[in-house]
């Protein structure tokens, strides 16, 4: 956390399986003097983290402990489940829960989904971690449910995933320490996760823009008045400069018509 007497600087939790490099590059951008700090966290952990001051900020999987803490919900990742590439599911893209009635569904400690009854056969004791049940599941002892991003993150060239239609979902928010005042530079990169721009009227990070110029009104030509010279004509055929001659104009008549 920040106070007076030293320089600035922000603290950013995340959970596993968040990535904030764009966030924390827009940070980098605009506040050149501010270093952040990024600050890993299991998800259990991370609302104590956060009251305990930390961190400033942090990404978090819903839903947590929001006792005087703040959130603002992000995005819901798509539910997965892991499974080995020789497995009989690997030939589905998708899946849903009554095709794991058959397999051990690995329920990690960890686990942030939610379930309010698991699917398929429980095994006889829970992994400590989503790692350690990837290992499990590599080993052929089960299958494991969890969000893309996790899947991603463990990834093993001996394991796939597929999409599970009806799971529960994990959202992923910004969660901070409650205040009556939230600080600058908290609310500096609320900003920069709701996309405000430089400019935007909250944020310390933000200049002032300079007040454009006003332009000048086109002035408009004065109508001719009409007691003024008359137009010009055409020395040859006795038209107004720019008009066509007409048979009155150039007293020339024209060919009789044939009765």
């Amino acid at each position: 956390m920040t106070d007076s007497r030293t320089p600035p600087s922000f603290q950013l939790a995340y959970v596993p399986g968040v990535t904030p490099t764009k966030w924390v590059r827009i940070w980098k951008e605009r506040l050149t003097d501010v270093p952040l700090t990024l600050v890993p966290v299991d998800p259990a952990e991370a609302p104590a983290l956060l009251r305990g001051g930390g961190a400033d900020a942090g990404f978090v999987r819903l839903p947590i402990d929001r006792t005087d803490l703040s959130a603002i919900p992000l995005y819901t990742e798509t539910t997965v489940v892991v499974i080995p590439k020789d497995h009989l599911m690997a030939a589905a893209e998708e899946l849903s829960l009554a095709d794991l009635e058959d397999d051990i569904v690995l329920h990690p400690l960890d686990d942030t989904l939610g379930w309010e009854q698991l699917p398929g056969k429980a095994a006889l004791q829970r992994p400590e971690t989503t790692a350690d049940a990837i290992e499990l599941v590599a080993a052929g002892i089960g299958v494991l449910v969890v969000p893309q991003s996790l899947a991603r993150l463990h990834h093993r060239k001996d394991l796939t995933y597929r999409t599970l239609l009806d799971a529960p979902e994990s959202r992923v928010a910004l969660a901070w320490p409650e205040a009556e005042v939230t600080p600058d530079l908290v609310e500096e990169f609320i900003g920069i996760v709701r996309g405000r721009t430089v400019n935007s009227s909250r944020g310390r990070g933000r200049t002032q823009p300079e007040p454009e110029p006003k332009k000048a009104k086109p002035q408009r030509k004065p109508a001719p008045r009409s007691g003024g010279k008359p137009a010009a004509k055409n020395p040859r055929s006795g038209a107004p400069k720019g008009g066509k001659a007409t048979a009155k104009s150039t007293g020339k008549r024209g060919k009789p018509r044939g009765r």
